[in-house]
């Protein structure tokens, strides 16, 4: 008789609660083939399932889903389905908390400035306190210009940045224009900056005319023909 109670004690009885561990541990290991691969200084933050929830155990594998929204870098959501008629499902947030290597402005930056090794270092911050489109690898943002002012201290984002100046004021380029079917080049002198396709202003060093291209590349400005 004591065997019997015994089993009937080990065996799930009918309505009995989801075991909320193995939920949240479901939930972290989609989290984990969602999000980055975690570094030695980070971890994830599960849920927590809030117990008051009382599910009564799933007759089936629940299922682990992305929610709504996808995910960010260092967050998601996860929805676990119970599989079976009038199963249950719950959102479980599942975050990375920790430090991260970010790229932080060594000085102030002014606008406009090709950054380089000097300009940039690198500093472990909380993720939690970084904003979107923080920089992990300060070798990135060398060669790349400023587009805004740059506190020195200054987390460095993509968005402070964009690619390096294709032609400098002063530099020697080619003038290429389009007419009537036929290519024609000439030498000519950049006076304004200009980034690839961006408007620039330069002087036909034949005739000394001053006129607007097309930056192409970091030698060729394309002629724009009134």
């Amino acid at each position: 008789m004591s065997a019997l109670l015994a089993a009937a004690a080990a065996a799930p009885a009918l309505g009995a609660p989801q075991d909320l561990a193995q939920l949240e541990a479901l939930a972290r290991n989609a989290a984990a083939a969602q999000l980055p691969p975690l570094t030695q200084n980070q971890r994830f933050i599960v849920g927590p399932i809030d117990p008051r929830l009382e599910l009564e155990r799933c007759g089936a594998p629940v299922k682990p889903v992305v929610g709504p929204g996808g995910h960010m870098r260092d967050r998601i959501l996860i929805e676990l389905r119970c599989p079976v008629t009038n199963g249950w499902h719950i959102y479980v947030p599942v975050r990375v908390v920790g430090t991260s290597i970010v790229t932080i402005a060594a000085r102030t930056i002014v606008a406009g400035t090709v950054l380089t090794q000097q300009d940039v270092r690198s500093e472990r911050r909380d993720i939690g306190t970084l904003p979107p489109g923080y920089m992990d690898d300060p070798t990135v943002a060398v060669g790349l210009t400023a587009a805004r002012p740059i506190a020195s201290g200054a987390v460095i984002t993509n968005q402070f940045l964009v690619a390096a100046k294709a032609v400098q004021r002063g530099q020697s380029v080619t003038l290429v224009a389009d007419a009537e079917g036929m290519s024609v080049s000439m030498a000519g002198r950049a006076l304004t900056d200009g980034l690839i396709n961006q408007r620039v202003k330069v002087q036909n060093l034949s005739s000394g005319k001053i006129v607007e291209g097309i930056a192409r590349s970091e030698q060729v400005v394309e002629i724009i023909l009134q």
